[in-house]
């Protein structure tokens, strides 16, 4: 009979919900990402930006409540993800990417200071080599995240973009920064990164026009992030990434929910 008693004891004790949280419960989640609306920024020459349509919205026929809605959207623009596919033939599509390139340690480097002095700034091998003097090596598998100042521009098309010019003439008068190809080329070679974001409209600089930045991290599959948001709120490491793009069949891109969980 005690050792029934005993049992029963530690029965009761296991369905007993735990007290104590999980490393998961305990962090305090920051959303990277810009609403998707009409303020919306896309490339300047995309001929279509982000469209919302009201199917429904109020009280129906039966009598209670009902909202419905369609949008339309390109696949890059405002806070979004691009897929290896997307500049590197035969690479990951968005529902191939795996789940553990958009999910995990994250570190954030602040260029700001250079970058709100210098438009056409372009993120150095020697920026993160000074990071990691201050903070240690970046670790390998992490995904990393620039800060150049810039997501506080958004969405002034004009000082976001350096142009508030739209279509094939708005090209050659972007400015904003970007990361280096050598930068690039390094963080694949050296820190074996899972995927890569900023606070910028594009991973290269405005004034790219062969767009090599991104046809080297493409072709190593690694994804990246543009157009983040709140990366000022965030510590320069000790950070977890969550970025669950939508799952479009053989996309290139798309529409971007990133969010980051910090102590």
């Amino acid at each position: 009979m005690k050792l029934f008693h005993f049992i029963l004891i530690l029965l009761l004790a296991a369905c007993q919900p735990s007290a104590k949280k999980t490393e998961f419960e305990s962090l305090k989640w920051v959303d990277l990402t810009h609403p998707f609306d009409s303020t919306t920024l896309y490339w300047p020459n995309n001929i279509k930006s982000f469209e919302h349509y009201t199917d429904a919205n109020g009280v129906n026929e039966k009598g209670f409540f009902y909202s419905s809605y369609s949008i339309c959207t390109p696949e890059h623009g405002g806070t979004h993800l691009d897929a290896p596919i997307h500049f590197a033939e035969g690479k990951q599509t968005v529902d191939q990417i795996p789940l553990s390139h958009l999910t995990g340690r994250a570190v954030v480097i602040d260029v700001s200071e250079k970058a709100l002095k210098d438009r056409d700034y372009r993120i150095s091998v020697e920026d993160i080599e000074a990071w990691e003097k201050i903070n240690g090596a970046i670790p390998d598998s992490s995904i990393v995240i620039f800060r150049t100042g810039y997501g506080k521009f958004y969405p002034d098309r004009k000082q976001y973009f350096g142009t508030e010019l739209r279509g094939l003439e708005a090209l050659p008068l972007l400015h904003f920064p970007g990361i280096h190809q050598a930068t690039a080329a390094w963080l694949i070679k050296n820190r074996h990164i899972k995927s890569v974001g900023l606070d910028t409209p594009s991973l290269d600089y405005g004034q790219s026009t062969d767009f090599m930045t991104h046809r080297i991290l493409m072709g190593a599959n690694v994804p990246g992030f543009e157009n983040l948001h709140n990366l000022d709120l965030l510590p320069v490491k000790d950070i977890y990434i969550v970025a669950l793009p939508m799952k479009i069949g053989k996309g290139s891109g798309g529409p971007l929910r990133i969010i980051a969980g910090i102590q």
